[in-house]
């Protein structure tokens, strides 16, 4: 689960990067409130990389993708885009844990099959 989610991860770091620089030409935004905005949700991406298996991450990663979509109305691209990144994350959370499921069903298999012989 930790690679898919972490590949969404960083997907949204690059995506909220580019909406920062779309929000720069808003001239009712500062660049200082913008930058400020995007770095720490920015920032987030990262550290939730790193997380996201441990209690609490995946609902932090759920926290990120609503912000995601709510951003779109700052810019209007990011609804599309957020509701885009939070059919990713579902899926990276949900297949994921299977693919986590399935490794763990096959190590224990391999465990047993070892010890019979």
């Amino acid at each position: 689960m930790r690679t898919l989610c972490a590949s969404t991860l960083i997907g949204e770091f690059f995506v909220i990067g580019f909406a920062g620089l779309v929000a720069m030409k808003d001239p009712d935004l500062s660049m200082t409130t913008v930058w400020t905005v995007s770095g720490v949700a920015m920032l987030l991406c990262l550290l939730l990389c790193g997380v996201v298996t441990r209690p609490g991450g995946v609902q932090l990663g759920w926290a990120l993708q609503i912000a995601l979509i709510a951003s779109g109305f700052v810019v209007p691209t990011m609804f599309f885009m957020g509701a885009i990144f939070a059919a990713l994350w579902w899926a990276s959370v949900h297949y994921g844990r299977k693919v986590d499921e399935a490794k763990a069903r096959f190590a224990a298999q391999a465990e047993a099959g070892s010890k019979a012989a």
